[in-house]
């Protein structure tokens, strides 16, 4: 969305432009780390929180406006040179100049929590940018800048991120492989759970693809049978229904612990929402902090299941539902 007003001042005539863009995040329901060596993720849009980016003319150099940094973007930290980056291509690719820009950022999502904010946040930027130079983009073009920001974020990421954030059903994703996307057969009801720690994605990464080095042959049936795992959630999703569905879960983070990416305050949470009747859990994103996801038998249950984490000792605890498609 894009407005335009218009002023007289000292009768001339000025525009005054502003550019719109917002993005939800995302969540990785199995398959992460996995996914980075081959095999297939499945992720889903989280709309509960998101990123909403305005731009509007300001006269000198861009700046940011934000609860994570306020300054002019030359300045701005190292945790945002993958953003500037994008900006930096975004705004050549339109033809806009380097300047005369403030770009007001607000996001819900909590930051290195594995629910997408780097990807999100760079998502909603060139929506805005391209709004504000009122020109549609495609798919592709929108991919294509949001990727450059989650290099500089992730070091190799998988791509799933950016995919997920921009779909609108849960994706199916294999590295060189084209997307696609699955048509859930019945309502699962899911609580994300904020550990209320940060977690490292680009670090545990390469603790992963260190540990394939180290052992390769036992690291890579770790990494194979989380792929199996992921294939029979897709069919869980799909047909078989959250009994299957939440074995999987728990299966997975069997593995992801082998792989060293679970930790004390997560297994904490994980194993409590078991306890409490759910049908599976796990974490969610690289790990090691971050937040986990748990599945619940019902409605209610997800109700009464979110309540008893929040009071346990979660941060942030969002039940939502993942609705039946035909």
């Amino acid at each position: 969305m894009s407005t335009e007003k218009l002023t007289i001042t000292n009768k001339l005539i000025t525009t005054e432009k502003s550019g719109i863009g917002i993005a939800n995040s995302k969540l990785i329901l199995i398959g992460e780390h996995a996914v980075v060596h081959g095999q297939p993720a499945i992720a889903i849009p989280f709309p509960l929180v998101g990123v909403e980016s305005v731009i509007e003319f300001h006269k000198g150099p861009i700046k940011f406006d934000s609860t994570f940094y306020n300054g002019p973007m030359d300045s701005a930290p190292l945790t945002l040179e993958g953003i500037v980056n994008s900006i930096h291509e975004t705004l050549k690719y339109l033809g806009l100049p380097k300047k005369d820009l403030v770009i007001k950022i607000k996001s819900s999502i909590p930051p290195g929590k594995g629910l997408g904010s780097s990807a999100s946040v760079a998502i909603a930027i060139i929506r805005s940018l391209f709004s504000y130079a009122n020109v549609t983009y495609t798919e592709r073009e929108l991919l294509h800048f949001a990727n450059i920001a989650e290099k500089f974020a992730h070091g190799s990421p998988s791509g799933i991120d950016t995919l997920t954030i921009t779909s609108e059903s849960p994706v199916w994703f294999e590295k060189e492989n084209p997307v696609s996307y699955i048509s859930p057969g019945e309502d699962f009801h899911f609580i994300v759970a904020d550990s209320g720690r940060i977690g490292d994605t680009r670090s545990a990464v390469e603790s992963v693809a260190h540990l394939l080095k180290k052992a390769p042959k036992k690291i890579q049936a770790k990494i194979e049978r989380i792929g199996e795992l992921t294939h029979l959630a897709k069919h869980a999703l799909e047909k078989a229904g959250k009994n299957l569905l939440g074995q999987m879960l728990n299966e997975a983070q069997k593995e992801l612990v082998a792989l060293g990416v679970s930790d004390e305050g997560l297994d904490r949470l994980i194993n409590f929402a078991r306890k409490e009747g759910a049908l599976g859990a796990k974490l969610t994103g690289a790990g090691n902090g971050g937040c986990v996801i748990a599945l619940a038998k019902n409605e209610l249950h997800s109700r009464q299941l979110a309540d008893k984490l929040k009071e346990f000792g979660a941060q942030a605890v969002w039940p939502f539902v993942l609705r039946k498609q035909d």
